[in-house]
C-alpha cells in the first residue's frame, strides 16, 4: 500500500507543476480539436461513398 500512496503523491506533486491552459486558450484547442474531427469524419464518409461506388459499379459490370 506504500508504493500506491507513493506513486499518488508523486502524481498530485507533478500535477501542481503543470501549467494549465487559460479559459481563452482551452476554447481555442477545442475550436481547432471539434473542427479537424468534423473535417476527418466528412473526408472518410465521402472516400467511403467513393470506395463503394467503385466497388458497385464493378460488381454491376
Amino acid at each position: 500500500m506504500g508504493k500506491i500512496k507513493g506513486f499518488l503523491s508523486n502524481v498530485m506533486s507533478e500535477m501542481r507543476k503543470t501549467s494549465w491552459p487559460k479559459s481563452k486558450e482551452l476554447t481555442k484547442y477545442t475550436v481547432v480539436v471539434v473542427t479537424t474531427v468534423i473535417f476527418m469524419a466528412i473526408f472518410f464518409v465521402l472516400v467511403d461513398l467513393g470506395i463503394s461506388e467503385l466497388f458497385r459499379l464493378y460488381l454491376d459490370s
